[in-house]
């Protein structure tokens, strides 16, 4: 066996081109934990792992509790929702994506939760620019951009990182 090269796993031809097959994707911790989430595959949107979403959590320790949660390029909303099912009062998520925003929406109300979210369905960096009324409540703000976004749009991102600080209510992370 020792020389012997293995040959990639062959494409799921009942995928079309341009989707990955579906990942599970749960809620890893707090009220909703083991509860699945929807994800069609697009490749547009990769959801954060399980293990990742929980060293953020584990980071991120009890300030979520009470706070609003602010999930922008959220996709499937894995964050946001992650967050209220740690004790974030709300959550207010901020998808371009048509199709994904439908999907976001489904999951939101899988979990029944639909009077703690809000969903715009809007370019985030527009979003922002337009001074967005926002809750007074200290924030936890997870901007889980595409990867290209830092490179493509960083004086966007470095806008928004930058501005989201500087209005960001005492508290927030």
């Amino acid at each position: 066996m020792a020389g012997r090269k293995r040959k990639p796993p062959a494409r799921d031809k009942r995928q079309p081109p341009g989707r990955e097959k579906p990942v599970g994707l749960r809620i890893v911790g707090g009220t909703f934990r083991g509860r699945k989430l929807q994800y069609a595959g697009d490749r547009r949107v990769r959801p954060m792992k399980d293990r990742v979403r929980e060293a953020v959590f584990n980071l991120v320790g009890p300030s979520v509790r009470g706070a609003h949660a602010m999930d922008l390029f959220a996709g499937t909303g894995a964050l946001g929702l992650e967050a209220i099912s740690r004790g974030a009062a709300g959550a207010t998520f901020i998808e371009c994506h048509y199709p994904t925003a439908r999907v976001l929406r489904a999951n939101i109300a899988t979990l029944a939760v639909e009077p703690l979210c809000s969903v715009v369905v809007a370019d985030t960096f527009a979003w922002w620019n337009q001074s967005p009324c926002l809750s007074a409540a200290a924030w936890v703000a997870f901007v889980s951009p595409p990867y290209d976004f830092f490179i493509d749009r960083r004086e966007n991102m470095l806008c928004l990182i930058h501005g989201l600080r500087a209005a960001a209510p005492p508290g927030s992370v």
